[in-house]
């Protein structure tokens, strides 16, 4: 993904937020025949106090040096919440150098101690393409990271193109929008980073579903929710997660599950650490 790439999508996501908002929302006659729904580029021109060839060209791609003022009052007439104001940001002006691909993640062995050290937390790590780097015991019980190949250790991977999927998640269109969501946000941010790149090709070839999620633009941050998965041991989890960012490393992400104290799932997880332990010797 290169500047290509975000020459086209500061356009499909400017064109895909137009669409949302009807005009009488903001104050304009819905009346007249529209080619397409939503805003017209020169009504948004004019909400947003700019020339209508200017606004044109912001959704060519051809404003690179475009102020925060011009991308704040875009914002404002299109309502964009404040991770798809910061996205509209990134791929509105995006870095230009070409950097050299970057290396396998590693994960440092505090890191990986840290984990460890979580015995009664699933927990593991991902990286800008979402791939899982490291794990926990507890982590491994409930996702099976150890048995997958590396390939398979990559969430929108499994999501997508595991057959088994929707029985893991039993909201998976949920899962999958959400993943799909933060891929793309990763996708802006990680524009010049060809695996990332090939990720997004292979899913799209692969996955009507993908596909068409991916056309909706939708971006998202992924903080912290509730999952809920189908685990052939512990039975069905309700498991609520947070993440933190590595300070020393912002491209990896710890997740780590935190059901309730005392909660159906966190005794179906005690259970499930002590059968693994079980095992294990």
């Amino acid at each position: 993904m290169d500047g290509d790439w975000t020459e086209a999508e500061v356009g499909d996501f400017l064109r895909s937020r137009r669409a949302r908002i009807r005009p009488e929302e903001v104050g304009l006659p819905a009346h007249g025949r529209r080619r397409v729904p939503g805003l017209r580029r020169e009504e948004v021109a004019q909400l947003a106090g700019m020339s209508v060839d200017y606004y044109i060209r912001l959704e060519q791609g051809r404003g690179p040096t475009v102020s925060d003022a011009v991308l704040d009052a875009v914002a404002r007439v299109l309502r964009l919440d404040e991770t798809e104001h910061a996205y509209l940001r990134t791929v509105a002006r995006p870095r230009r150098q070409r950097r050299k691909p970057a290396p396998r993640a590693r994960v440092r062995p505090g890191l990986q101690a840290l984990l460890d050290g979580m015995e009664r937390t699933p927990a593991f790590v991902l990286g800008r393409r979402m791939d899982v780097l490291a794990w926990n015991a507890l982590g491994d019980a409930v996702n099976g990271f150890s048995r997958m190949t590396p390939a398979e250790r990559n969430m929108p991977r499994q999501v997508f193109l595991d057959p088994g999927a929707p029985d893991l998640f039993p909201e998976w269109a949920a899962v999958a929008a959400q993943t799909v969501a933060h891929l793309r946000l990763n996708a802006g941010r990680y524009a010049d980073d060809p695996r990332l790149c090939a990720l997004v090709g292979e899913l799209s070839l692969k996955s009507a579903d993908f596909r068409r999620l991916w056309a909706d633009h939708e971006v998202s941050e992924c903080a912290y929710g509730v999952k809920r998965l189908r685990h052939p041991v512990a039975g069905l989890l309700t498991l609520p997660y947070e993440t933190l960012t590595v300070p020393a490393d912002p491209e990896q992400t710890i997740v780590a599950y935190v059901p309730e104290p005392g909660s159906e799932t966190a005794e179906r997880l005690a259970l499930l650490a002590s059968w693994t332990t079980a095992h294990a010797g």
